[in-house]
């Protein structure tokens, strides 16, 4: 029985190829029941066709079309095509199509199951259960199990922290089809339109920058919106509820090859910065390696080895472009060229994305 900790994009990916093979994976997910996850809530062109290989087209769950990118700092704004068509879709609707599917496929969804410890390939539940899978996939996105947990390395890290609100006519009007990404010192924010009418506004920040507005989302958003006059004057009439926070992002990092026991999938095999929009990419199309690798005898240690090799570069190059955004002298310089030369802009986001086929070559590593 093939084992599948954490029901996202990746852990439903997986599923989805496994029980397409003639497994039939158990999925347990710690949530019991659909809900949304802190995430900038934009599908790339590259994710929208991923998704569509698994069986999802997110455009008819709603998806809000994005076709451009528009690229802020406090003085300059430059607006970019994207090379696809793009979404903006709430995890709560994807994560649920994506199960759905998964369940339509064969896999066993098993939901409000929390997962306190991973050992030897040995799974230990919070409950006092435990499971010995033939195959175990940790699909827990940004968040740690005991004995699989990812070092983090940086001495300051990121935070993510997010707002899901109603969208008014005049947001709705200013974003149209794009995604803004607002540059600021030490971070950036990202808002874009979803379904049924509502905005998604994501922030990644130093963790010394929270740490100065006194770890509280609110100041740190006021003090970002001193900074970003754009982003201010777009949510002059919005309401804001609380904030959804997530600490200790570890941005850049890469699983080595040495897990025996279990097949590391989305952002628990690699952590591209959320300003390449490329997360959910990376998740689905690392989860149908996964199956991929399972169905066709391939060990952890290799299956891993091959994705780490092939999502370093897309995972270095947005590592490098988040370095420059989060320098808002560099970041303006830089906005100009952009403008004078979008083969150059095309080319920086195509560089951004993993490769899925090659991927799925696995087998052949």
């Amino acid at each position: 029985m093939p084992l599948i900790v954490g029901g996202g994009p990746a852990g439903a990916a997986a599923a989805i190829g496994l029980a397409q093979g003639g497994l039939r994976p158990v999925i347990v997910e710690r949530t019991s029941s659909p809900s949304d996850m802190l995430c900038g809530g934009f599908l790339s062109w590259n994710s929208v066709h991923l998704l569509r290989q698994c069986g999802v087209d997110p455009f008819a769950l709603g998806g809000h079309v994005v076709d451009r990118a528009r690229l802020f700092t406090r003085r300059r704004m430059v607006e970019l095509a994207l090379p696809g068509p793009s979404a903006g879709l709430s995890r709560k609707s994807l994560d649920k199509a994506l199960l759905d599917r998964a369940a339509w496929a064969g896999a066993d969804i098993r939901r409000g199951v929390a997962v306190r410890a991973i050992e030897d390939g040995t799974v230990r539940y919070a409950d006092g259960t435990s499971d010995t899978p033939t195959h175990l996939i940790l699909a827990t996105g940004k968040h740690d199990v005991r004995g699989a947990t990812r070092p983090m390395d940086s001495k300051d890290p990121a935070i993510g922290l997010r707002w899901r609100f109603r969208a008014d006519g005049s947001l709705t009007k200013a974003l149209g089809g794009a995604i803004e990404l607002h540059l600021f010192r030490q971070g950036y924010a990202g808002l874009v339109l979803q379904e049924e009418g509502f905005a998604n506004l994501c922030l990644a920040v130093r963790q010394s920058a929270f740490i100065d507005a006194g770890r509280r989302p609110n100041a740190m958003l006021a003090a970002l919106l001193a900074q970003t006059p754009a982003l201010a004057e777009r949510l002059t009439a919005v309401v804001l509820n609380e904030a959804q926070a997530i600490a200790h992002i570890p941005y850049g990092w890469r699983a080595r090859s040495d897990d025996r026991h279990l097949y590391r999938v989305g952002d628990q095999v690699g952590v591209i910065p959320s300003l390449a929009g490329e997360g959910v990419g990376i998740a689905l199309a690392t989860g149908m390696a996964a199956a991929a690798a399972i169905l066709a005898g391939v060990a952890p240690q290799a299956y891993q080895s091959h994705c780490t090799k092939l999502i370093a570069s897309p995972i270095g190059i947005a590592v490098g472009l988040w370095s420059l955004a989060e320098r808002p002298y560099l970041a303006s310089t830089a906005l100009p060229l952009l403008a004078r030369l979008p083969g150059m802009a095309a080319l920086a986001m195509q560089a951004t994305r993993v490769n899925g086929d090659e991927l799925l070559k696995v087998a052949d590593s």
